[in-house]
């Protein structure tokens, strides 16, 4: 990892990308740090105290602790995570958007996007509306706020345009920057509260409140969650495929034996970070209508563990059936001359690659499930395991990784198209 960001550093194109990524980053973090108008935020910080581990508290952590402070940035990727969802589910369940997403893919992509880009700015709205219901019912506006109208449209519009700021600003990493952007600005939400987190164990450690050998046995599950995260995710099974001897044109190609690669955890962090967008709507709801104290709001429930974990596991399968067409795969293999051995090309093909996607998409649901609920668990039966300051470390951590492994296989992907296109223009000049 350390030798591709090495190289990437070196790479003046790369460079660009990375500093025109870490300056969005900045930006971002700034509006995080810019508190909306006529909201009472030392009020609005000592109320979210009370949802510290539950879904609430996994809400603000992914905001980077904007949520609870009423900043401009406070509702996050959420709204853009929310549309993806429901314009991704609507194109399974239309035959018209799917066949728009399959047979027309650069216009169909476009448009599709433009719709979630539409929906992520109504949700945004409805969110923001929420946020200011949310801050009425419970007291937490400026003491001259109450009963001026137009006060409560600057609270509304300053969260939802901050909501399409957050959106727009992921767009320019995707165009101008490195990896994903709204996965990028989920990563560094996150890992802005990592430094908090120590402090807080440290003073806790100090205070007598956390044993010591607690908080050390709780870092060193979440290095062994990393461990397990960077092994999964380079884990693969991989089908041979044989190729055999061509002619094209006037030149003719020796056979050849490969094999094709199929990811164990095809999905990587977006099965987590829609089940957890899912499974928290409950209590954001229960928080917006002043409820955020109720059962169906809490997390260390043996009711939310199953259903955050089946919400895993289905959309590890969703993503990966959309990720890898068996049958296309198929054809593909096809149309090239090869073949895997012991099954004849087309659908004995697609078939023996659904059954392997199928069985290897099992094992990687059921890790990712177990790796997102078990710490929950933990922190369920073991409470004094939250005064680390880390709320919900396997989902949380399990993101932050994820997104930063994605990133160095982008950045592995562009500096080998770089090497072979300059192998091609050095090879032209001779």
């Amino acid at each position: 990892m350390f030798k591709t960001l090495s190289a990437s550093w070196k790479n003046r194109e790369l460079r660009h990308g990375i500093l025109f990524t870490l300056l969005v980053v900045l930006i971002f973090r700034l509006g995080a740090a810019i508190p909306v108008p006529f909201i009472n935020t030392d009020a609005m910080l000592q109320y979210f105290k009370m949802f510290e581990g539950t879904a609430i508290g996994l809400i603000n952590t992914m905001s980077g602790g904007a949520f609870a402070n009423a900043t401009l940035f406070a509702l996050g990727v959420q709204p853009y995570i929310n549309a993806s969802i429901i314009i991704q589910l609507l194109c399974v369940a239309i035959p018209a958007l799917e066949r728009l997403a399959k047979e027309d893919r650069e216009n169909g992509t476009k448009k599709i996007e433009h719709a979630t880009m539409i929906a992520a700015v109504v949700i945004g709205l409805m969110q923001a509306y929420g946020y200011y219901v949310l801050a009425a019912h419970n007291g937490l506006l400026a003491s001259n706020t109450a009963g001026v109208w137009w006060k409560a449209v600057i609270i509304v519009l300053s969260f939802a345009l901050g909501s399409v700021g957050v959106m727009m600003l992921g767009k320019w990493i995707d165009k101008k920057g490195v990896g994903n952007g709204i996965s990028i600005l989920l990563f560094a939400g996150i890992v802005s509260r990592l430094p908090t987190s120590i402090i807080t164990t440290i003073g806790n450690v100090r205070a007598g409140v956390l044993p010591w050998w607690l908080a050390v046995l709780t870092y060193l599950g979440v290095g062994v969650i990393v461990a397990l995260i960077v092994f999964v995710n380079g884990a693969e099974r991989r089908i041979p495929v044989h190729y055999a001897a061509r002619v094209v044109g006037k030149k003719s190609y020796a056979g050849q034996t490969t094999h094709l690669p199929m990811r164990v955890n095809m999905g990587g962090v977006m099965p987590i970070i829609f089940a957890q967008t899912i499974a928290t709507v409950p209590a954001t709801i229960a928080a917006f209508i002043g409820k955020g104290d109720s059962a169906w709001a809490q997390t260390n429930t043996w009711w939310f563990a199953i259903i955050y974990a089946a919400l895993i596991v289905a959309f590890a399968f969703y993503y990966s059936s959309i990720t890898f067409d068996c049958v296309e795969v198929s054809k593909t293999i096809k149309n090239n001359g090869g073949m895997i051995p012991g099954f004849r090309p087309g659908k004995p093909t697609s078939d023996l690659l659904l059954s392997v996607l199928n069985k290897i998409t099992l094992i990687g649901a059921l890790y990712l499930g177990i790796v997102a609920v078990v710490p929950m668990l933990i922190s369920a039966f073991v409470p004094a395991v939250q005064y680390t300051g880390l709320s919900l470390g396997g989902t949380t951590v399990m993101i932050a990784v994820g997104v930063a492994l994605e990133v160095v296989q982008v950045l592995e992907l562009k500096l080998q198209t770089r090497n072979y296109s300059g192998l091609f223009i050095e090879k032209n000049k001779k």
